[in-house]
């Protein structure tokens, strides 16, 4: 099985004085503003980080359900944060870390085996996977 997912994103100008959008394929995110205000500055927006942040987080819940189910346990809740770390060094920006932050609401719940299923949705969870994923880049110049 094979499914494909798009987003966009337009950058128009320069770093610091340019803006841009970024589009989902869903609609969900549709020319929302993003640039160096946005991802320096606090300005409103999005960032790059918050949306590696959002994939990961809502993509380490999921996992983290099926985990569960597959030992027969089924949360009430999961609330996972996800904090994304930007630093910049000589070689330029970098994401060095991500920090995944869970709560799971499941009473009775074996708190090893809890654990384990947790572990496993970490390593497992196809965002975690995309950090060590081949990229591949189609570039077009239109003069």
């Amino acid at each position: 099985m094979s499914i494909t997912k798009t987003a966009s994103a337009r950058w128009q100008g320069g770093l610091k004085n340019g803006k841009g959008t970024i589009s989902t394929e869903s609609g969900v995110l549709k020319e929302v503003p993003y640039g160096f205000k946005q991802r320096f500055e606090g300005q409103a927006g999005s960032n790059p980080e918050e949306l590696i942040g959002a994939a990961h987080a809502s993509c380490f819940s999921m996992a983290l359900s099926l985990i569960l189910g597959e030992a027969d346990m089924e949360a009430e809740s999961i609330d996972t944060k996800a904090t994304v770390t930007l630093e910049q060094d000589d070689d330029g920006f970098s994401i060095p870390a991500i920090h995944l932050e869970t709560r799971v609401r499941m009473p009775g719940a074996d708190q090893t085996a809890f654990e384990e299923a947790a572990e496993k949705a970490k390593a497992g969870c196809p965002v975690s996977k995309l950090l060590n994923a081949k990229i591949t880049l189609d570039a077009t110049l239109d003069n």
